[in-house]
């Protein structure tokens, strides 16, 4: 590995982080105090002031930011909301939020974030293998999407060839990776295996086509076992994940080639706390193996700094050394605290049943969809799970019995599994929703 390419906070030991985040904290909160009314309510409904946040610590027992708090403060306060905090001349870009679980809001950048964007995806594309001899093809939309423009910014800073084709163009996106030899993408999970099943339709496999990594992303799968094995199968390719979140960083964690947690690579950009998702307690990041949900302060931040925002991504995070030389803790997304389904005090995770399903290759395609009578969280059992199966299914009801059988023996929970055909359960080119309320066809 070239040192140079890794930036000094990468290596940095935890306390020389901790100085640096307790430094770059209270300078942000002197910016906040000055031009964030938004923070100054929440805080003062807290009774606490900006003077009393001075190191991490002091982070603690703050009131969390929520997203319907963003969205509701852009529609008291259009366009960006009461919590932003630059003048509108130095706005450059204006990206949005996906809206999967509710309407969509604007996230605003200026100059100087979006320097620290390009550093954030450099350092990201760096740690999933690519370098200035890469070419990297497109696979996440570049419109609104926060995943597009910033990526191929920080990919170029690379020196790496970058393909802009993106989602939606499906064919003309085979036909880039064939004819300019790209040995990247990057793309979802679901996207990748899209892939694969429309290329197949035009007679291509894809395991032919060259790619040599697959840097995937925007939802849980990349590291999910069944799931990984599935995609590196089908493209003969490695597959790393990475992590990221419109309103704190496009990308901010990702796998090396040990495939064992996506490091935090921007501590410098924003501290992670992880709480307990019921709670809301802190949960000791530095021991190994711990789990909650990701809760970010921003700490260089100018256009919509944010203050513990609740990300609803719930991860383990890994302490071990790592032989790459970073020092920050790992994190795998085990799956998003509002998709999180409970079932007679038993959580199910959909990726955890997709993982399953997966399993099952190829008697089933890996596709499945969680059919709920109405909003979650609580479910009562059965749980209708639609399932394709494949072309070498066999006897079909023995194939369902075989699967509510794995996911009661492997997830502690009983499901009623419905067969349907291959290609019954719609594909999506970005993010695909695993539950569905309301019992429609092929939902």
């Amino acid at each position: 590995m070239d040192p140079v390419a890794l930036s000094p906070v990468e290596t940095a030991s935890p306390d020389e982080v901790r100085a640096l985040q307790d430094r770059k904290l209270r300078a942000q909160m002197a910016y906040l105090k000055a031009r964030s009314p938004f923070v100054a309510g929440k805080l003062s409904q807290a009774g606490a002031s900006f003077e009393d946040i001075r190191t991490v610590e002091d982070l603690a027992g703050l009131p969390f930011t929520t997203k319907q708090e963003l969205r509701e403060s852009q529609h008291s306060h259009p366009p960006f909301g009461s919590h932003a905090a630059a003048d509108r001349d130095r706005i450059v870009r204006v990206h949005a939020s996906s809206g999967t679980t509710g309407a969509p809001s604007y996230v605003p950048v200026t100059a100087h974030d979006s320097a620290l964007w390009r550093e954030a995806v450099r350092r990201v594309f760096w740690c999933q293998g690519v370098r200035a001899t890469s070419t990297v093809a497109m696979g996440f939309s570049i419109g609104f999407f926060v995943g597009g423009i910033p990526l191929a910014q920080g990919i170029e800073d690379l020196g790496a060839t970058f393909l802009p084709i993106g989602a939606g163009a499906t064919d003309r996106l085979l036909d880039a990776i064939a004819r300019m030899a790209a040995d990247t993408l990057t793309c979802t999970p679901s996207y990748a295996l899209y892939l694969a099943e429309a290329a197949r339709a035009r007679g291509i496999d894809v395991a032919e086509l060259g790619v040599e990594r697959l840097a995937v992303g925007a939802e849980p799968g990349g590291g999910v076992p069944e799931i990984r094995r599935h995609i590196e199968e089908t493209w003969q390719a490695r597959v790393t994940e990475s992590v990221g979140n419109a309103d704190v960083v496009p990308v901010y964690a990702a796998e090396s080639d040990m495939q064992d947690g996506a490091h935090f690579l921007a501590p410098d950009m924003a501290i992670m706390e992880i709480v307990d998702p019921v709670s809301g307690k802190v949960l000791p990041a530095d021991a190994d193996g711990i789990e909650g949900e990701m809760v970010f302060t921003h700490i260089d931040r100018e256009a919509a700094p944010l203050l513990r925002f609740r990300s609803h991504d719930r991860v383990v995070v890994r302490n071990r050394p790592c032989p790459s030389g970073r020092t920050g803790p790992r994190i795998r997304v085990v799956g998003r605290t509002d998709d999180l389904l409970i079932l007679r005090g038993v959580n199910v995770w959909p990726s955890a049943v997709q993982d399953v399903v997966t399993g099952f290759r190829p008697r089933t395609t890996g596709a499945v969809r969680i059919v709920l009578p109405g909003p979650g969280p609580a479910v009562d059992p059965p749980l209708h799970v639609r399932v394709e199966h494949g072309e070498a299914a066999g006897d079909l009801p023995a194939l369902a019995r075989a699967l509510e059988t794995a996911l009661r023996e492997k997830l502690i929970f009983t499901a009623r599994v419905e067969l349907v055909a291959p290609g019954t359960i719609p594909r999506s080119t970005m993010k695909t929703r695993l539950v569905h309320v309301g019992d429609s066809p092929g939902g």
